[in-house]
Parts: structure tokens; C-alpha cells; sequence
């Protein structure tokens, strides 16, 4: 029986809760990493992905629920079988407040990456629970948001009363992408300065050439999109929360040119600093 995927990643904020199935294969990885200004949960039904987030690598496996708070890039590859999974995107205000004060560290639950373990006797409940936000996500009609609403409590609520909180995530997973989180790593240190990919690769011990290939099949995209994407997420940041003239953040967040700057930050946000500073 063919199963059919689906395929949502909007880059604007979501108004109405979205829940989605797909089934993917090994081989099949993301058409880009990507982040989005809404929560992520992600569910892995059976089988198993791998994700690179904020410079860390993860296999998770069936049973798994990855959170992923907005703004976090992240990238999914399969690597091999049959992968089923759920996704549910969200935003901080569809949880209601008395749902939020039960989960593991309250409001801070929600202010990092989380995953969760289901134990194996509790998954039929889980995949029914998912099952029912899909339909309803289906239907459309006007009681389906509400019914969302609802089902959303109800799946945290599970999570918080039948699933374990892995609190020591292991930074690395194994031995042959070590090097490519060190590069992450580097890059998230040293983006603000005048960095080349000479500096980045001596720190994670590989050639330049070798590690441009290795980076971009590893992470999803190249060195330089990377450093770009920190880059200019820091410069959104301090947009909304300094007065510092545009040209000011631009050079401190590691543009030397103005110009190619504000071309950048229109290329990925769809306006200019200044009309992103003022909208926000």
C-alpha cells in the first residue's frame, strides 16, 4: 500500500496548528536545512533519522520526539529502511499556560531542544493520538482548530506523564562527523570575525577541499552558507534589540560591506533591515 507523504515548511509564522505523516526512505534527506519562527515536534513513529541542530548530531529512533523551539536551524537525513514520522508545527501560544507548568522545567522546557523517549507500551497511545490530529488537520471544517487545540494539550500531557527526557543528550553520535561539529562549533564562535575556510578547517584538523565536500553532505549546506546563516541571524537579533545604526551590526556581526549585507538580509528575510526593525 502506498502511503502518501506529505511536504509543509512555511517560512512565515503559522496561525493554526498543522499536524502532518510522511513515510521517508533511506537516502531521502531535506531539499535544504531550514528554520522557521514556530515550534517543531517531531515524532518518529519507526525507524530512524538523524539530525543536525545548532551543532550537534542526533540519530533518533522509534518512539523519539524531538522539540525543536523556533528559530533553530536544523536538517533531517534518512539513512537507511523505512522511516515513518509525525510532525506537528505550533506556536508558544497554542499550549495552554497550566499544560506548560507541568512539563520538566516549566517555561524553560520550551526555550531549547529537547528529545523524548516513549517507552514501548505507550507508543499505540501516542500513534493513535497523532493519528487524530491528522484527520482533523484534514477535515478543515470550523471545530477542527479547536479539536487541535484540545489534542495538542493532550499529547504534552502524555509526553510529560509517559516519556523520559534524555537531560545528557550525547554531543557527538559517532566517530566520523566529530570533525564536522567541531567546524560548526567553530563557526558559531568566530562568525563575527573575518573567518576564512583555511581557519575554519584547521580547526576541525581537515583540508580545506575535503572539508567544504564533507560539511555540505554532513549538514545539508556549504561553509559559507553556514557562516552566513549565523551571521545573519545575529544581526536579526540585535535589529529588534538595539538602537545601533544598521552599518554598526552589520560590520560587528561580520559583513564588511554594507551593501552585500542589506542584499543578504532581504534574500532571507524578504525585507530590509530597516523595514525588519521596524516591523518587529
Amino acid at each position: 500500500m502506498m502511503i502518501k507523504s506529505e511536504t509543509r515548511i512555511p517560512q512565515e509564522p503559522v496561525e493554526l496548528i498543522y499536524a502532518e505523516m510522511a513515510v521517508r526512505h533511506g537516502g531521502y534527506v531535506m531539499p535544504h536545512p531550514h528554520c522557521h519562527p514556530y515550534f517543531e515536534l517531531f515524532y518518529v513513529q519507526s525507524g530512524t533519522c538523524r539530525f543536525f541542530i545548532e551543532n550537534n548530531m542526533y540519530d533518533i529512533y522509534s518512539g523519539d520526539f524531538m522539540l525543536i523551539p523556533p528559530d533553530i536551524f536544523h536538517y533531517t537525513r534518512y539513512l537507511s529502511g523505512q522511516c515513518r514520522r509525525n510532525v506537528v508545527h505550533f506556536r508558544k501560544t497554542d499550549l495552554d499556560e497550566s499544560v506548560v507548568k507541568l512539563m520538566p522545567q516549566q517555561e524553560r522546557f520550551l526555550s531549547a531542544t529537547r528529545i523524548l523517549q516513549t517507552p514501548e507500551e505507550y507508543r499505540e497511545q501516542i500513534n493513535a493520538l497523532f493519528s487524530k490530529m491528522i484527520r482533523e488537520r484534514r477535515l478543515g471544517d470550523p471545530c477542527s482548530q479547536p479539536m487541535l487545540h484540545a489534542l495538542l494539550q493532550e499529547l504534552f500531557l502524555l509526553c510529560d506523564r509517559q516519556c523520559r527526557l534524555l537531560s545528557n543528550i550525547p554531543e557527538d553520535i559517532h566517530t566520523t562527523d566529530r570533525k564536522i561539529i567541531q567546524a560548526a562549533r567553530f563557526i558559531s564562535g568566530h562568525y563575527m570575525e573575518n573567518v576564512t575556510t583555511a581557519d575554519i578547517a584547521a580547526a576541525a584538523g581537515y583540508s580545506p577541499n575535503y572539508l567544504s565536500k564533507k560539511f555540505k553532505s554532513s549538514v545539508g549546506v556549504g561553509i559559507h552558507e553556514y557562516l552566513m546563516f549565523m551571521r545573519l541571524r545575529r544581526a536579526a537579533y540585535e535589529l529588534v534589540t538595539t538602537d545601533d545604526l544598521i552599518t554598526e551590526i552589520a560590520f560587528r556581526c561580520g559583513f564588511s560591506d554594507s551593501n552585500y549585507f542589506k542584499d543578504a538580509f532581504k534574500k532571507k528575510y524578504g525585507v530590509t533591515p530597516r523595514a525588519y526593525r521596524k516591523q518587529l
